[in-house]
């Protein structure tokens, strides 16, 4: 079993910044991948960024790349999601969520534990 809560959401101007973090328990933490899910009204929930277990491999979706990084620190079993250069349709839930099977994925699905989310809002 892994724990999974984010913080760090909230209301931004667009051209903003904001620093998402998400703590986890229960596991290794420095075992298993982490990853970054948002879900705005009435949309799928779509793939932000993931890292692996040591950081040293990052991925990010086309829309983030550039202006989101992922990081993690295993010493305080936490990763982050740094977020400049907010956009009103960065606007959603942004969830956390941890992966225990390689490879890296960027699909929901494969991620077995899950955060409640927090929420991001990018004001124009």
């Amino acid at each position: 079993q892994v724990q999974v809560v984010e913080s760090g959401g909230g209301l931004v101007q667009a051209g903003g910044s904001l620093r998402l973090s998400c703590a986890a328990s229960g596991r290794t933490f420095s075992s298993y991948a982490m990853g970054w899910f948002r879900q705005a009204p009435g949309k799928e929930r779509e793939f932000v960024a993931v890292i692996s277990w040591s950081g040293g491999n990052t991925y990010y979706a086309d829309s983030v790349k550039g202006r989101f990084t992922i990081s993690r620190d295993n010493a305080k079993n936490t990763v982050y999601l740094q977020m400049n250069s907010l956009k009103p349709e960065d606007t959603a839930f942004y969830y956390c969520a941890a992966d225990l099977n390689p490879p890296l994925s960027n699909y929901y699905d494969d991620y077995e534990y899950w955060g409640q989310g927090t929420q991001v809002t990018v004001s124009s």
